[in-house]
């Protein structure tokens, strides 16, 4: 099925590959044809959708486009892509019932014009992300907002196992 939509879009499939299960929450991470990884996450609470404000986890082929939080502590919290210097354990009581964005973040792009490319189904102008949560009780369940979550530890390992463009 890969090769099949990398095909159709004269895109050559990198050597390493991230698999995401919606219907299972889980990640798969694949090299070479073998899978080096599976771990449990939570995608939207929302049907999956491409569409801008729909809240849904993006289908179709993506790409790793930026790697955000190299050498920041477990569980740190980013707003705006941009560290806030704390840990969501340090957070103030407010904050962290929401959703947080902890850890480390894999920004992805989409690499189908006629589904996740472009207005108005662009999944890097979405801000979608593969990230670290401050909620891992509910991985395993659709809860997100059209992201990917992990859990902080699975997090900081995929961060550092996977490459821009994978």
């Amino acid at each position: 099925h890969l090769e099949q939509s990398c095909e159709a879009l004269s895109i050559l499939p990198s050597q390493q590959q991230i698999i995401i299960s919606i219907k299972r929450q889980s990640l798969y991470l694949i090299n070479k044809d073998r899978m080096i990884r599976q771990y449990t996450v939570s995608t939207s609470k929302n049907p999956p959708s491409c569409l801008e404000n729909s809240h849904g986890t993006p289908l179709g082929l993506h790409c790793i486009e930026d790697k955000i939080g190299n050498g920041e502590p477990i569980g740190t919290v980013f707003k705006g892509r941009v560290s806030q210097g704390y840990t969501f354990e340090d957070a103030p009581q407010q904050e962290q019932m929401r959703n947080l964005i902890t850890t480390r973040i894999l920004r992805i792009k989409g690499l189908d014009p006629q589904l996740n490319l472009g207005d108005p189904n662009d999944s890097y102008k979405r801000y979608i992300y593969i990230h670290g949560t401050n909620h891992e009780e509910r991985l395993g369940k659709p809860f997100s907002m059209g992201c990917i979550e992990l859990s902080n530890k699975d997090c900081l390992e995929l961060f550092s196992l996977v490459h821009l463009n994978d």
